[in-house]
């Protein structure tokens, strides 16, 4: 028979910054624990705070009302007792990425993280300082209880590797582990190896919720001394679970799996862009829908987000919409329920050609919209003026949309793709890039097709129309425009990208894979020259292992062509 703690999950969603908002979260979560019969509530890490507080860390008295606000939690621990995230400050001012065990109304014991993860989005070594990297152990409820914070447990080498003789009999880490695809399986397998190694339990307890770009998926779990997943809590949502540490000793069947891939990427857009607009004051939203598949799927996760009542479309159709388009587009609108207005730019568009004195009507074709800079002085007068007529329509569309945004304080988003914004197939200021969110900027363009079958299969039948998912892609700034025009076909061009971008293989690695050298010279150029345009873009949900931002910082002024 194993120890009797009966411990509680708490898989909160709390923001950063929000001291009395993660407070009130965490007292109701302690009171639902102790309901529950909870004798110990887990929370995760920095629950105080929220995570990651970045350079509100440098702002001494925001640690200090993260340390009162931590005192109140302390004291609402009469009955059930409390493992939560906080940060902690020495004497001489240094800060400790924490966790505090307040059982009785006192503070009775801290263990200080001792792995300080500095890649990736962390930049954990800016703030804060190891702690001693023993084994953290505390008794409670006569039970010897283990406790580690987030990337202790990624090493075999770590506190958890002392757990064994400093006696634990289960061990609890609080975790703020951000998301991307199948990041939960990569954990569990982790989870796995470490509760072996220790020889007991563990409780593995983690964030939820969107915060800025990152996505924290939740997915807590339980392991058995023997390795083997126990209990599973869902993703992307809040839960509190209680379980008898000695039921995590005994034989079980395996819990279920989550969602599949495609389902699960589908889910984090959502929670990231209702969260992002939540969290910073936004009730609604408001895009360019244009009847292709991007601004589809993005209508689509906005409904799901915050409700189609939320969600403000404007069609801004020009002189080459063509009225498949606006049809497409008032189909969706009616499948979803979101309002739909049209804004043709036709006057705007006309008006700015004279100011510039051009003429109304002149079409160069063959020209690569978006792939060029101003640095390109090969370029014919006349392309260059084709460019400057089709990115003049975006930022017209643009400037519309921010006037909605000024008129009723609704959230701009951006439709981009992740293959768009790493090859600089976007405009400058352009409704494609200028907003304030841009949930699909993560998402490969062959990914942005099965997320759009995601969504049709979630509600039985066709949200977005079929056609539109089989319709050749066109930006629809000049007659005839296609993305294959300027563009490999996606299906070559993402594999490449993805290699260049998220994998960080050079230009000779790609060839040498087996990719065309010519193709891959001419992608890799594009997306070096594009770096400038990306620091210009809005966050955007983050669902991959490098996302443009916080992963991948690359130097504007670059001359290496490996």
């Amino acid at each position: 028979m194993g120890p009797s703690l009966r411990v509680a999950l708490c898989q909160l969603n709390t923001t950063v910054g929000d001291l009395e908002g993660n407070l009130a979260r965490i007292l109701k979560a302690l009171e639902t624990a102790e309901g529950q019969g909870a004798q110990l509530a887990v929370f995760p890490e920095l629950a105080i705070t929220g995570y990651p507080p970045e350079d509100l860390l440098l702002k001494s008295g925001f640690v200090d009302d993260a340390l009162e606000t931590l005192e109140k939690v302390v004291a609402a621990t009469a009955g059930c007792a409390a493992m939560v995230g906080f940060v902690d400050r020495d004497g001489e001012g240094k800060l400790y990425n924490a966790a505090a065990l307040c059982a009785g109304g006192t503070r009775v014991a801290v263990y200080r993280k001792h792995r300080l993860p500095n890649y990736s989005v962390f930049d954990e070594a800016r703030y804060f300082e190891p702690g001693p990297g023993r084994a953290g152990v505390v008794d409670l409820a006569r039970t010897r209880v283990g406790v580690a914070v987030c990337e202790d447990v990624w090493w075999p080498d770590g506190p958890l590797a002392g757990m064994p003789a400093a006696g634990a009999e289960v061990v609890v880490v609080l975790n703020a582990s951000p998301y991307y695809a199948r990041r939960a399986d990569d954990r569990e397998q982790v989870l796995e190896a470490r509760a072996a190694e220790a020889g007991c339990p563990l409780i593995f307890v983690n964030q939820v919720g969107g915060q800025d770009e990152l996505i924290f998926d939740g997915a807590s779990r339980a392991v058995g001394a023997d390795g083997q997943v126990r209990i599973r809590l869902p993703q992307f949502t809040e839960s509190i679970v209680t379980v008898d540490v000695a039921d995590l000793d005994e034989p079980a069947p395996l819990p279920p799996e989550g969602p599949t891939l495609t389902s699960e990427v589908y889910e984090a857009l959502v929670l990231g862009t209702g969260d992002y607009a939540r969290k910073n004051g936004f009730t609604d939203v408001v895009f360019g829908l244009s009847g292709g598949i991007d601004s589809s799927l993005v209508a689509c996760v906005a409904a799901d987000a915050l409700g189609p009542e939320h969600v403000h479309a404007v069609a801004l159709p020009s002189r080459y919409t063509a009225d498949e388009s606006n049809d497409y587009a008032a189909e969706l609108a009616q499948n979803l329920g979101i309002d739909l207005r049209s804004i043709p730019i036709e006057p705007a568009y006309t008006a700015m050609l004279a100011m510039l004195g051009e003429p109304a009507e002149m079409e160069v074709g063959g020209v690569p919209h978006g792939l060029v800079t101003t640095a390109d002085t090969a370029m014919s007068a006349r392309a260059k003026s084709q460019i400057a007529r089709e990115n003049l329509q975006g930022r017209i569309r643009s400037a519309l949309v921010w006037a909605l945004n000024n008129k009723f304080n609704w959230l701009v988003l951006v439709c981009g793709n992740k293959s768009e914004l790493a090859v600089g197939y976007t405009t400058a200021y352009g409704i494609d890039m200028a907003g304030g969110f841009a949930p699909i900027k993560d998402v490969w363009k062959t990914e942005i097709y099965a997320l759009a079958r995601e969504r049709n299969r979630r509600a039985g039948k066709e949200v977005i129309p079929e056609a539109v998912i089989q319709r050749p892609p066109t930006a629809e700034l000049r007659p005839g425009q296609l993305d294959q025009d300027s563009l490999p076909p996606y299906e070559v061009l993402d594999p490449i990208l993805e290699g260049f971008v998220e994998e960080d293989r050079t230009a000779t690695e790609l060839i040498e894979d087996g990719h065309d050298a010519a193709t891959v010279g001419r992608i890799v150029r594009m997306v070096d020259s594009a770096e400038w345009k990306r620091r210009q873009a809005p966050p955007g949900v983050r669902v991959s292992p490098k996302a443009f931002g916080r992963d991948r910082r690359m130097p504007i002024t670059n001359k290496y062509r490996g």
